[in-house]
Protein backbone atom coordinates (compact mmCIF):
# COMPACT_ATOMS: atom_id res chain seq x y z
CA UNK A 1 0.00 0.00 0.00
CA UNK A 2 1.44 3.51 -0.80
CA UNK A 3 2.03 5.98 1.85
CA UNK A 4 -1.13 8.52 0.08
CA UNK A 5 -2.90 5.03 1.00
CA UNK A 6 -1.89 4.37 3.91
CA UNK A 7 -2.14 8.21 5.45
CA UNK A 8 -6.03 8.25 4.11
CA UNK A 9 -6.56 5.05 5.60
CA UNK A 10 -5.25 6.36 8.96
CA UNK A 11 -7.02 9.23 8.89
CA UNK A 12 -10.50 7.26 8.03
CA UNK A 13 -9.43 5.23 11.08
CA UNK A 14 -9.17 8.56 13.37
CA UNK A 15 -12.29 10.38 11.96
CA UNK A 16 -14.27 7.80 13.49
CA UNK A 17 -13.59 9.26 16.98
CA UNK A 18 -14.18 12.80 15.52
CA UNK A 19 -17.25 13.52 17.52
CA UNK A 20 -15.29 12.21 20.84
CA UNK A 21 -12.60 14.95 19.79
CA UNK A 22 -15.14 17.79 19.53
CA UNK A 23 -16.30 17.01 23.08
CA UNK A 24 -13.22 16.71 24.84
CA UNK A 25 -11.40 19.68 23.34
CA UNK A 26 -13.79 22.22 22.45
CA UNK A 27 -16.50 24.04 23.97
CA UNK A 28 -19.63 24.13 22.41
CA UNK A 29 -20.79 27.60 21.34
CA UNK A 30 -23.57 28.23 23.47
CA UNK A 31 -21.17 27.40 26.99
CA UNK A 32 -17.60 29.18 25.28
CA UNK A 33 -17.29 33.02 26.02
CA UNK A 34 -17.59 35.95 23.45
CA UNK A 35 -15.50 38.75 22.79
CA UNK A 36 -18.44 41.04 23.92
CA UNK A 37 -17.98 39.33 27.64
CA UNK A 38 -14.59 40.87 27.60
CA UNK A 39 -15.17 44.29 26.94
CA UNK A 40 -17.19 47.86 27.24
CA UNK A 41 -20.97 46.68 25.75
CA UNK A 42 -21.62 49.34 23.44
CA UNK A 43 -25.41 49.19 24.67
CA UNK A 44 -24.03 50.47 27.87
CA UNK A 45 -25.08 53.48 29.96
CA UNK A 46 -21.41 53.73 31.24
CA UNK A 47 -19.33 52.47 27.74
CA UNK A 48 -17.99 55.46 26.95
CA UNK A 49 -16.49 55.61 31.19
CA UNK A 50 -15.32 52.11 30.57
CA UNK A 51 -13.66 52.69 27.02
CA UNK A 52 -11.79 56.29 28.78
CA UNK A 53 -10.42 53.66 31.79
CA UNK A 54 -9.39 50.95 29.10
CA UNK A 55 -7.37 53.71 27.45
CA UNK A 56 -5.92 55.67 30.57
CA UNK A 57 -4.78 51.81 31.47
CA UNK A 58 -2.93 50.77 28.48
CA UNK A 59 -1.10 54.16 28.64
CA UNK A 60 1.46 52.20 30.55
CA UNK A 61 2.14 49.31 28.10
CA UNK A 62 5.46 49.64 26.30
CA UNK A 63 6.03 50.14 22.96
CA UNK A 64 7.80 46.48 22.06
CA UNK A 65 4.28 45.60 24.00
CA UNK A 66 1.80 46.53 21.97
CA UNK A 67 4.20 46.17 18.43
CA UNK A 68 3.65 42.04 19.82
CA UNK A 69 -0.01 42.31 20.47
CA UNK A 70 -0.86 43.78 16.94
CA UNK A 71 1.61 41.15 15.54
CA UNK A 72 -0.44 38.44 17.74
CA UNK A 73 -4.01 39.85 16.66
CA UNK A 74 -2.86 39.93 13.13
CA UNK A 75 -1.99 35.98 13.19
CA UNK A 76 -5.34 35.49 14.60
CA UNK A 77 -7.27 37.41 12.63
CA UNK A 78 -5.56 35.89 9.28
CA UNK A 79 -7.83 32.70 10.28
CA UNK A 80 -9.49 31.81 6.97
CA UNK A 81 -5.71 31.30 5.30
CA UNK A 82 -5.32 28.48 8.26
CA UNK A 83 -9.19 27.09 7.38
CA UNK A 84 -8.95 26.76 3.75
CA UNK A 85 -5.37 25.21 4.12
CA UNK A 86 -6.51 22.53 6.56
CA UNK A 87 -9.85 21.61 4.24
CA UNK A 88 -6.86 20.76 1.49
CA UNK A 89 -5.46 18.31 4.03
CA UNK A 90 -5.41 14.57 2.74
CA UNK A 91 -8.32 12.97 4.30
CA UNK A 92 -10.65 15.90 5.04
CA UNK A 93 -13.19 16.23 3.08
CA UNK A 94 -15.70 19.57 2.67
CA UNK A 95 -17.61 18.21 -0.28
CA UNK A 96 -18.98 15.83 1.32
CA UNK A 97 -18.48 17.23 5.15
CA UNK A 98 -16.86 14.26 6.47
CA UNK A 99 -15.47 14.20 10.44
CA UNK A 100 -12.84 16.28 9.92
CA UNK A 101 -14.01 18.99 8.06
CA UNK A 102 -16.51 18.89 11.46
CA UNK A 103 -13.19 19.28 13.48
CA UNK A 104 -11.94 21.82 10.98
CA UNK A 105 -14.85 24.10 10.97
CA UNK A 106 -15.58 23.66 14.52
CA UNK A 107 -11.77 24.44 15.47
CA UNK A 108 -12.07 27.31 13.32
CA UNK A 109 -15.06 28.72 14.86
CA UNK A 110 -13.66 28.65 17.84
CA UNK A 111 -10.24 30.28 16.77
CA UNK A 112 -12.16 33.11 15.30
CA UNK A 113 -12.86 34.65 18.06
CA UNK A 114 -9.81 35.51 19.18
CA UNK A 115 -8.91 37.71 16.36
CA UNK A 116 -12.27 39.62 16.98
CA UNK A 117 -12.00 40.14 20.78
CA UNK A 118 -7.98 41.44 20.27
CA UNK A 119 -8.99 43.72 17.07
CA UNK A 120 -11.93 45.07 19.58
CA UNK A 121 -9.55 46.10 22.26
CA UNK A 122 -6.78 47.55 20.28
CA UNK A 123 -9.63 49.49 18.57
CA UNK A 124 -10.54 50.89 21.70
CA UNK A 125 -7.51 51.44 23.37
CA UNK A 126 -6.18 54.51 20.64
CA UNK A 127 -2.45 53.20 21.05
CA UNK A 128 -2.31 52.56 17.21
CA UNK A 129 -2.96 52.58 13.97
CA UNK A 130 -5.78 50.36 13.04
CA UNK A 131 -5.62 51.49 9.21
CA UNK A 132 -2.65 49.65 9.00
CA UNK A 133 -3.10 47.12 10.79
CA UNK A 134 -6.37 46.55 8.77
CA UNK A 135 -3.79 46.60 5.79
CA UNK A 136 -1.65 44.47 7.17
CA UNK A 137 -4.11 41.60 7.74
CA UNK A 138 -6.05 41.96 4.05
CA UNK A 139 -2.45 41.14 2.74
CA UNK A 140 -1.55 38.59 4.81
CA UNK A 141 -4.66 36.59 4.01
CA UNK A 142 -3.89 37.64 0.52
CA UNK A 143 -0.23 36.49 0.39
CA UNK A 144 -1.34 33.07 1.82
CA UNK A 145 1.46 31.57 3.09
CA UNK A 146 3.31 28.06 3.29
CA UNK A 147 3.73 26.17 6.11
CA UNK A 148 6.03 23.80 4.54
CA UNK A 149 3.43 20.37 5.50
CA UNK A 150 2.05 20.30 1.97
CA UNK A 151 -1.25 17.98 2.23
CA UNK A 152 0.57 15.63 4.57
CA UNK A 153 -2.17 14.97 7.86
CA UNK A 154 1.10 13.71 9.35
CA UNK A 155 3.39 16.70 8.90
CA UNK A 156 -0.02 19.16 9.36
CA UNK A 157 -0.16 17.53 13.04
CA UNK A 158 3.09 18.31 13.93
CA UNK A 159 2.54 21.94 12.72
CA UNK A 160 -0.57 22.25 14.66
CA UNK A 161 0.70 20.84 18.06
CA UNK A 162 3.99 22.82 18.05
CA UNK A 163 2.25 26.37 16.90
CA UNK A 164 -0.85 25.62 19.31
CA UNK A 165 1.03 25.56 21.76
CA UNK A 166 3.52 28.54 20.56
CA UNK A 167 0.48 30.47 20.85
CA UNK A 168 -0.40 29.60 24.21
CA UNK A 169 2.92 30.64 25.50
CA UNK A 170 2.90 34.12 23.37
CA UNK A 171 -0.97 34.97 24.74
CA UNK A 172 0.30 33.68 28.04
CA UNK A 173 2.93 35.67 28.30
CA UNK A 174 1.47 38.62 27.02
CA UNK A 175 -1.30 38.37 29.89
CA UNK A 176 1.62 38.59 32.35
CA UNK A 177 3.33 41.80 31.04
CA UNK A 178 -0.24 43.34 30.98
CA UNK A 179 -0.51 42.18 34.41
CA UNK A 180 2.40 44.16 35.61
CA UNK A 181 1.53 46.88 34.26
CA UNK A 182 -1.82 47.01 35.82
CA UNK A 183 -4.13 46.18 32.32
CA UNK A 184 -6.36 42.90 34.49
CA UNK A 185 -8.87 43.83 31.49
CA UNK A 186 -6.54 42.78 29.16
CA UNK A 187 -4.27 40.00 31.10
CA UNK A 188 -8.13 38.40 31.55
CA UNK A 189 -8.76 38.50 27.83
CA UNK A 190 -5.07 36.89 26.97
CA UNK A 191 -5.14 34.43 29.35
CA UNK A 192 -8.58 33.25 28.31
CA UNK A 193 -7.47 32.96 24.74
CA UNK A 194 -4.19 31.21 25.78
CA UNK A 195 -6.44 28.93 27.71
CA UNK A 196 -8.50 28.14 24.03
CA UNK A 197 -4.87 27.65 22.72
CA UNK A 198 -3.56 25.23 25.47
CA UNK A 199 -6.76 23.12 24.53
CA UNK A 200 -6.37 23.19 20.68
CA UNK A 201 -3.12 21.87 21.85
CA UNK A 202 -3.61 18.77 23.80
CA UNK A 203 -5.75 18.03 20.55
CA UNK A 204 -3.75 17.96 17.69
CA UNK A 205 -0.71 16.58 19.75
CA UNK A 206 -3.12 13.68 20.72
CA UNK A 207 -3.92 13.27 16.86
CA UNK A 208 -0.19 12.73 16.59
CA UNK A 209 -0.22 10.57 19.70
CA UNK A 210 -2.50 8.25 17.93
CA UNK A 211 -1.09 8.17 14.71
CA UNK A 212 2.06 7.19 16.33
CA UNK A 213 0.64 4.42 17.62
CA UNK A 214 -0.69 2.46 13.84
CA UNK A 215 1.89 4.12 11.87
CA UNK A 216 4.96 4.96 13.82
CA UNK A 217 7.49 5.08 11.38
CA UNK A 218 5.70 6.95 9.45
CA UNK A 219 4.83 9.66 11.88
CA UNK A 220 8.50 9.63 13.13
CA UNK A 221 9.92 10.50 9.52
CA UNK A 222 7.09 13.20 9.29
CA UNK A 223 8.22 14.63 12.99
CA UNK A 224 11.81 14.33 11.87
CA UNK A 225 10.74 16.26 8.96
CA UNK A 226 9.10 19.09 10.27
CA UNK A 227 11.80 19.78 12.68
CA UNK A 228 14.62 19.89 10.38
CA UNK A 229 12.82 22.80 8.11
CA UNK A 230 11.99 24.07 10.97
CA UNK A 231 8.32 25.52 12.18
CA UNK A 232 7.66 28.61 10.69
CA UNK A 233 5.18 31.08 12.35
CA UNK A 234 1.66 31.39 10.06
CA UNK A 235 3.06 35.37 10.13
CA UNK A 236 5.71 34.93 8.58
CA UNK A 237 4.69 36.97 5.65
CA UNK A 238 3.79 40.08 7.25
CA UNK A 239 4.26 43.51 5.38
CA UNK A 240 3.36 46.52 6.14
CA UNK A 241 1.03 49.04 3.68
CA UNK A 242 3.72 49.77 0.58
CA UNK A 243 5.70 47.60 1.21
CA UNK A 244 6.84 43.81 -0.63
CA UNK A 245 6.93 40.84 2.25
CA UNK A 246 10.68 41.48 3.52
CA UNK A 247 11.41 41.76 7.19
CA UNK A 248 8.21 42.76 8.69
CA UNK A 249 8.00 39.73 10.36
CA UNK A 250 11.60 39.32 11.69
CA UNK A 251 11.17 42.98 13.25
CA UNK A 252 8.00 41.67 14.89
CA UNK A 253 9.94 38.74 16.15
CA UNK A 254 12.64 41.06 17.70
CA UNK A 255 9.84 42.79 19.83
CA UNK A 256 8.30 39.83 21.34
CA UNK A 257 12.15 38.39 22.18
CA UNK A 258 13.19 41.81 23.52
CA UNK A 259 10.59 42.05 26.02
CA UNK A 260 10.41 37.88 26.76
CA UNK A 261 6.64 36.65 25.05
CA UNK A 262 8.58 34.41 22.58
CA UNK A 263 11.70 33.34 22.41
CA UNK A 264 14.15 31.05 20.40
CA UNK A 265 15.02 29.80 23.52
CA UNK A 266 10.66 29.05 24.07
CA UNK A 267 11.03 27.67 20.75
CA UNK A 268 13.41 24.77 21.76
CA UNK A 269 11.57 24.30 24.91
CA UNK A 270 7.94 23.46 22.78
CA UNK A 271 10.14 20.91 20.42
CA UNK A 272 10.91 19.41 23.81
CA UNK A 273 7.86 19.28 25.67
CA UNK A 274 6.53 17.65 22.37
CA UNK A 275 9.29 14.80 21.92
CA UNK A 276 8.47 14.08 25.83
CA UNK A 277 4.56 14.22 25.63
CA UNK A 278 5.02 11.51 22.39
CA UNK A 279 7.39 9.45 24.69
CA UNK A 280 9.57 9.19 20.85
CA UNK A 281 12.44 7.36 23.28
CA UNK A 282 9.85 4.48 23.75
CA UNK A 283 8.15 4.44 20.57
CA UNK A 284 8.65 0.69 18.84
CA UNK A 285 8.64 -1.45 16.27
CA UNK A 286 10.49 1.37 13.63
CA UNK A 287 12.12 1.02 10.24
CA UNK A 288 15.91 1.60 10.49
CA UNK A 289 14.98 4.89 8.50
CA UNK A 290 12.37 5.99 11.23
CA UNK A 291 15.41 4.79 13.98
CA UNK A 292 17.65 7.41 12.73
CA UNK A 293 14.98 9.84 12.68
CA UNK A 294 14.43 9.21 16.08
CA UNK A 295 17.99 9.66 16.94
CA UNK A 296 18.20 12.92 15.61
CA UNK A 297 14.87 14.52 17.41
CA UNK A 298 16.17 13.33 20.41
CA UNK A 299 19.51 15.28 20.25
CA UNK A 300 17.94 18.07 18.58
CA UNK A 301 17.23 19.98 21.71
CA UNK A 302 20.76 20.18 22.73
CA UNK A 303 21.77 21.24 19.56
CA UNK A 304 18.96 23.98 19.11
CA UNK A 305 19.92 25.37 22.50
CA UNK A 306 23.26 26.01 21.24
CA UNK A 307 22.50 28.31 18.66
CA UNK A 308 19.33 29.81 20.40
CA UNK A 309 22.27 31.12 22.98
CA UNK A 310 24.29 32.51 20.29
CA UNK A 311 21.52 34.85 18.95
CA UNK A 312 21.56 38.16 19.60
CA UNK A 313 18.58 40.79 19.57
CA UNK A 314 18.67 44.33 18.51
CA UNK A 315 18.54 46.47 21.06
CA UNK A 316 16.54 49.49 19.47
CA UNK A 317 13.08 48.62 18.32
CA UNK A 318 12.20 48.52 14.70
CA UNK A 319 9.13 51.47 14.22
CA UNK A 320 6.42 49.72 12.78
CA UNK A 321 3.23 52.08 10.86
CA UNK A 322 1.05 49.96 13.31
CA UNK A 323 2.58 51.28 16.39
CA UNK A 324 3.44 55.13 16.53
CA UNK A 325 5.61 55.85 19.00
CA UNK A 326 3.76 59.72 19.82
CA UNK A 327 0.41 57.75 20.90
CA UNK A 328 2.21 55.57 23.08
Amino acid sequence: MSIHNVRLEVMQFLEKRIDTFVDQFLIPIEKIWQPIDMLPDSSSENFFEEVKELREIAKDLPYDFWVTLVGDTITEEALPTYESWLMDVEGVDQVEANGWSKWVRNWTAEENRHGDLLNKYLYLSGRVNMREIEITTQHLIADGFDIGTGRDPYKNFVYTSFQELATYVSHNRVSQIAKKHGDSKLAKICKLIAGDEMRHHMAYSEFVNQIFKVDPSEMMLAFQYMMKQKIVMPAQFLRESGEKISSAFENFSDSAQRIGVYTSADYVEIMQKLIDKWEIDKIANLTDEAEKARDFLMKLPARMTKISERLVIPAESYIFKWVEPARI
